[in-house]
């Protein structure tokens, strides 16, 4: 750069180093290096240096009474000098105008127009350069209307459009954005600059929580979150929120630090982390991140989603909790949790009062602060305490004692244990049982659960042989649902046996396996026995009822003479008889069936006797085919009536044969002693009725 000096007065007696020039009687001259520091009239010289900017051109430094006429002449030349360097435009030295701003997504076109829109210059002839980093580059040249690209990296993305004014960039990448040069040469030389300025939208923003969580008692910002916003253009701006206020530094409590990667694209990668000082209340709070970033749209954002940091912090009270809430009975699963305000919960210790000792005696748990009672019991009544330990500290904490209450009913008794009586007689039965509650008494029937009274006595009077068996005692709290004993006592009557039914009659095919059965009732216990050989097994169905099952194989004797039962015990005997009956329908051959045991019945019961059930599906299916071919049948003979081809009279002979060498079909042979056309003049006006003495003869026949 060029630069004129001049040389301004310096006073006399300056100290410093001897003038480069002075003024001698042939005018200024410069001084030798080794000629010595003259005196001049003037004083010293200082040098002054003007330069083609503003930059170049430094302030006059003039103290007050030190710059005499020709010091002021000096300053005068320098000014004007200056001046006209700037208007003669000495090429290199003018600011460039401002270039036109150009705003386009990656990935886009970028429209680059060859000057304003209502430009009406000549564009026959064009270079275009791309600027960067000062350094002017040709990518593109117009001739006669012509484009052609130059080698390089726009080589194979530049298009001309509209007549030659706009060149078309496809394709745009972040390295595209920087200064753009139109040159024209006609009708005058002239240039346009446009600098481009590329955006790309970052992609969803990606937030990680610190899981190992951060500690109230840290002293210094601890790091919370990571967010993260992929290929974006520009760099943009990140903003942090806490339970949707933004977040701002602050000294000691909270800091963000930012960090960019440059990917291979020209696209940034943005990385915030957000450190703070928590404190108990930020236990449950949401932090989350946003991203702010512009497109030639407008500005935009994106927010990530919302983490909760673990927040550390020493627990202050300890209790405990029971469930389930409410009114707890025998049996229930019941659970005693302790908890604690404080985060980690510390180790916990459940203890239980001895009623004998007033001691508390800790209990084992599987789990840190929870015992669970599988099925409670009273003894599970007490009083509970719970012990919190912090491990960090070492400080415990202990819970406010709470009392565990487990309702109960327990030992239900029935006197006399084991009740029995005569024929016509009597019986009291009392019940009685504990429980922490008021209790009420039920008693039931156990074969039909008829309630029979409410209380805990129950008088039984005028017994038959039908009011032995189970009677039930119930024993509840009407305050606790669910929660109730129950006693069951068996009344006997003493008596000979008593059996289901004096017969019964059974289907079956011969060289068959049957399984017969036979119950009997009485007090004592009556025992069973077979008229018949075969394998019997005994089963007692209450104290004072015993079923026997006999497995034995049908043969003829047994089709002849049946099966018989008979019971007995001390006071008498009773017999059921079982009848075989052969069943033609079914095909012989061994199987095993099984007769089920009938209800109770005999010749003193009161019950009904029920009838024996017998298999009639082969009957119905009989009966059901011979209603269905007498239904075709008359079908066929209305229709042949209706059409006149089946005379009728009372005085007619009517056959219906089947010949031997058509078994498979039905003819119906009807015969008269009448002509044929006699037959005729007999017919009713409409064709359909004959004269009682028609005796016409037609063949019917009937096929399939």
């Amino acid at each position: 750069m060029e630069t004129l000096q001049f040389l301004l007065p310096r006073p006399v007696g300056s100290v410093g180093a001897s003038p480069l020039y002075y003024r001698g009687p042939a005018g200024w001259r410069r001084r030798r290096a080794e000629e010595p520091a003259r005196q001049d009239p003037i004083g010293a010289q200082e040098d002054l240096v003007c330069g083609s900017s503003a930059a170049a051109v430094p302030a006059l430094a003039l103290r007050p009474g030190s710059m005499g006429s020709s010091g002021l002449v000096c300053a005068l030349l320098l000014a004007a000098c200056c001046c006209c360097r700037r208007a003669a435009g000495v090429p290199g030295e003018a600011e460039p105008p401002t270039p036109e701003s150009l705003e386009v997504e990656v990935g886009g076109t970028a429209l680059l127009k060859c000057g304003p829109s209502h430009s009406q210059g000549n564009f026959s002839h064009v270079d275009w350069f791309s600027i960067h980093k000062e350094k002017r580059t040709p990518i593109f040249r117009v001739r006669k209307g012509q484009g052609q690209s130059e080698p390089g990296e726009y080589e194979h993305r530049l298009s001309l459009q509209d007549k030659g004014t706009t060149l078309a960039l496809t394709h745009v990448t972040p390295h595209d954005e920087r200064i753009f040069l139109c040159q024209a040469k006609r009708p005058q030389s002239q240039e346009h600059r446009i600098q481009l300025h590329v955006y790309k939208a970052p992609e969803e923003p990606t937030i990680q929580v610190n899981s190992l969580g951060i500690s109230v008692n840290s002293e210094e910002p601890a790091e919370v979150a990571t967010c993260v916003g992929r290929n974006g253009y520009p760099i943009p701006q990140v903003t942090w929120y806490k339970n949707g206020r933004p977040l701002k530094e602050e000294k000691k409590r909270v800091h963000i630090q930012s960090s960019q990667i440059v990917e291979s694209s020209g696209l940034y990668t943005l990385q915030s982390v957000l450190k703070a000082q928590l404190v108990k209340e930020d236990k449950d709070a949401q932090f989350y991140c946003e991203l702010n970033y512009r497109l030639p749209s407008g500005n935009h954002m994106k927010e990530s989603r919302e983490v909760i940091v673990p927040v550390f912090y020493p627990a202050e009270k300890v209790w405990l909790e029971v469930e389930p809430v409410g009114t707890l009975k025998e049996g229930d699963r019941v659970e005693v949790r302790c908890l604690a305000d404080g985060n980690p919960p510390p180790h916990f210790t459940i203890t239980k009062q001895n009623l004998s000792t007033k001691e508390m005696e800790e209990k084992v748990t599987e789990d840190n602060g929870l015992l669970v009672l599988e099925s409670a019991r009273k003894e599970h009544s007490g009083t509970y305490q719970c012990q919190g330990l912090d491990l960090d500290t070492m400080e415990s904490l202990l819970s406010d004692p709470q009392e565990l209450l487990v309702n109960y009913v327990s030992d239900v008794r029935v006197s006399p244990a084991a009740p029995e009586s005569q024929e016509s007689g009597s019986l009291t039965l009392t019940c009685e049982a504990d429980s922490n509650q008021a209790l009420e008494f039920q008693w039931l029937r156990e074969k039909t659960g008829q309630l029979l009274q409410k209380g805990p006595t129950l008088q039984l009077r005028d017994l038959r042989r039908d009011a032995a068996g189970g009677y039930r005692c119930v024993a509840s709290v009407p305050g606790v649902p669910g929660l109730n004993r129950t006693r069951l006592v068996h009344v006997a009557v003493f008596g000979s046996p008593w059996m289901t039914l004096r017969e019964r009659k059974m289907w079956v095919k011969e060289n068959t396996v049957l399984n017969l059965s036979c119950e009997a009732s009485g007090h004592p216990r009556p025992s069973i026995s077979w008229s018949v050989a075969g394998m019997a097994h005994e089963q007692d169905q209450d104290p004072q009822s015993v079923l026997s099952v006999l497995n034995v194989l049908v043969t003829p004797e047994l089709l002849e003479t049946g099966a018989e039962c008979v019971a007995s015990n001390s006071l008498g005997r009773n017999t059921t008889t079982i009848f075989l009956e052969l069943d033609s329908n079914r095909t012989a051959g061994p199987s095993a069936s099984t007769t089920s045991p009938p209800a109770r019945a005999n010749g003193t019961s009161t019950e009904k006797k029920l009838p024996e059930p017998e298999s009639k599906g082969v009957a119905i299916v009989a009966v059901t085919v011979c209603l269905l071919a007498l239904a075709v049948l008359g079908a066929v003979l209305y229709f042949f009536y209706k059409k006149g081809k089946l005379p009728c009279g009372r005085s007619g002979k009517q056959e219906i044969t089947l010949p031997p060498s058509r078994k498979s079909e039905f003819v119906v042979e009807v015969k008269s002693d009448k002509l044929p056309e006699e037959t005729g003049l007999l017919q009713g006006s409409a064709g359909d009725q004959r004269a009682p003495g028609d005796q016409g003869e037609k063949y019917i026949d009937l096929r399939h």
